[in-house]
């Protein structure tokens, strides 16, 4: 699947299951309690947290795609087309980072 592809998948999933767009305020809360939970499973899984029992069952992969489909959503309601902004920011990126994280000492070893 494409980016404009999953951006047209949800926006008709939203104009048909989920009656219509949250607002951006509420959307950009909702983003911030799924990346919050993204975090939570990278604390326990990968850092020095321990998992509580009402952290078991909760899989990575579904809450990045949450993450994912609100991003899209924005996106949709603002008229972004992610596949042109991503394209342009690694345009951005290749010209102000072509050097720099080669030239990172940090990055070395």
């Amino acid at each position: 699947m494409t980016i404009e592809e999953a951006q047209k998948l949800v926006d008709g999933w939203i104009t048909t299951t989920g009656v219509r767009y949250f607002n951006e305020l509420t959307n950009m809360a909702m983003l911030t309690e799924e990346v919050g939970e993204v975090a939570r499973i990278i604390a326990r899984q990968y850092g020095e947290q321990s998992f509580k029992e009402s952290d078991k069952g909760k899989n990575l992969a579904d809450e990045l795609a949450d993450v994912l489909f609100v991003v899209i959503c924005l996106a949709n309601q603002t008229g972004v087309n992610l596949t042109d902004a991503l394209n342009r920011n690694l345009e951005k990126k290749n010209v102000r980072d072509a050097t720099r994280h080669l030239n990172n000492e940090k990055l070395k070893g």
